[in-house]
């Protein structure tokens, strides 16, 4: 591979999505290599904000409900994002958090098989992952947390498995699981799998019917560009979704929500899983980005992520070998972030975005770059690297201790 600065250029040229870049706001001055994390503005959705809040709030008023779809958006916004991950229509619906529609699923699918008293995770997955299912666990009586490292993860696949939860795309070094593998070797242990698809979700290529997933959870404001703190979905198997009942029973997820009986009775199909009276704004913000995907294949997407990742591997050991590449060079081993190790990566991060690279920091030594094909451009990883190496030679990094470690940053 060439890497001069000319062949960047020539590649953008060539790129068949680079005119996807025209539908988002990006800042001038900006390198954003961030958009795993909080995901770029959408330019839709200024427009599509105004319309909702001056016309259908400020004029339909309670009337935009039924008038302008209101009331089928967590359905609406769950059938596009079927399409990216390979399910059903019919299983896949917003709603809440990744945390809350976690302990959602943990404990509604924990109830399928009391006898079973394991819940699985590994260790280093995202503390909010776990946090979630140590409070499930104590939900649901019988049922304990085990979490243990990857390697030993198959060695506790038995007779005593309930849920084994896995985040599909590790968030840090970008490790991803064979979905297919991993969910046939529980099933066959009679288990059943939960994945967090929160930094694979338009990212990498999924196929969860195809793959056999039963259960699964992911986030609107990463690579969905959904805005921040936007709403997350949920997607159980058709086949389960009438054995399911959500612990959390609210009035969106009755089967007769404006009847106002006292008695709870579930709504048909994945339906149940929605709870209280779901935010509109937000809900119209992540359709926004999720309609960011229209035209465009997720195959294609992947082709993009893996040439980036090849130039920003192969230009970092030419420029700054001080770095280490923690994340698998394999593209079927990985997601669509790339992720470095140095013992200064805190500093040499707020030094980055003081230069207006932005990455991402996670503890305790880890500089993490997302590559968001969408808008991401191969002359971008080349400027993006050639202002770290800037970094690196002038020293400037050890100035760099004006923020405080674990701000959001």
């Amino acid at each position: 591979m060439t890497l001069d600065l000319a062949t960047a250029r020539a590649r953008d040229a060539a790129d068949p999505l680079r005119s996807y870049r025209e539908r988002f706001a990006l800042p001038d001055g900006i390198l954003y290599l961030d958009g795993n994390s909080l995901g770029v503005l959408p330019l839709a959705t200024i427009a599509r904000q105004q319309e909702v809040v001056a016309r259908q709030w400020g004029n339909s008023l309670i009337r935009s409900w039924n008038d302008h779809g209101w009331i089928d958006a967590p359905q609406r916004i769950g059938a596009k994002i079927a399409r990216l991950i390979g399910a059903g229509p019919h299983e896949v619906i917003v709603a809440d958090s990744v945390s809350v529609n976690l302990f959602k699923l943990i404990v509604a699918a924990a109830a399928l098989a009391p006898e079973r008293t394991l819940l699985l995770s590994e260790s280093g997955n995202f503390h909010t992952d776990l946090h979630i299912a140590s409070g499930a666990a104590e939900c649901v009586p019988g049922l304990r947390l085990e979490v243990v490292a990857r390697d030993q993860l198959d060695s506790r696949i038995g007779d005593d498995l309930n849920l084994l939860l896995l985040t599909h795309v590790h968030f840090k070094a970008g490790y991803r699981f064979d979905m297919a593998e991993v969910t046939a070797r529980a099933r066959d242990a009679g288990a059943r799998t939960l994945w967090d698809l929160s930094h694979s979700v338009g990212a990498v290529p999924l196929h969860l019917n195809h793959d056999g997933a039963e259960l699964a959870v992911g986030c609107g404001y990463k690579y969905l560009n959904g805005g921040p703190g936007a709403p997350a979905f949920l997607y159980v198997a058709e086949h389960l979704q009438e054995r399911l009942v959500s612990p959390l029973r609210g009035w969106m997820g009755h089967a007769a929500p404006f009847a106002f009986t006292d008695d709870y009775v579930p709504a048909p199909g994945v339906a149940r899983f929605l709870a209280g009276t779901p935010s509109i704004l937000a809900l119209s913000a992540l359709e926004s980005g999720v309609d960011a995907f229209d035209g465009i294949e997720i195959d294609a997407l992947w082709a993009k992520s893996i040439a980036l990742f090849d130039l920003f591997a192969a230009r970092m050991a030419e420029r700054c070998p001080e770095l280490s590449c923690i994340s698998p060079a394999e593209p079927e081993r990985r997601g669509s972030h790339i992720s470095f190790r140095h013992p200064n990566a805190f500093e040499i991060c707020q030094a980055l975005i003081a230069e207006g690279v932005v990455g991402d920091f996670r503890a305790p030594d880890v500089i993490r770059f997302g590559l968001t094909p969408l808008y991401l451009g191969f002359e971008d990883v080349w400027q993006a690297i050639e202002r770290l190496r800037a970094i690196l030679e002038s020293g400037r990094w050890r100035e760099a201790r004006f923020a405080v470690r674990g701000k959001v940053t």
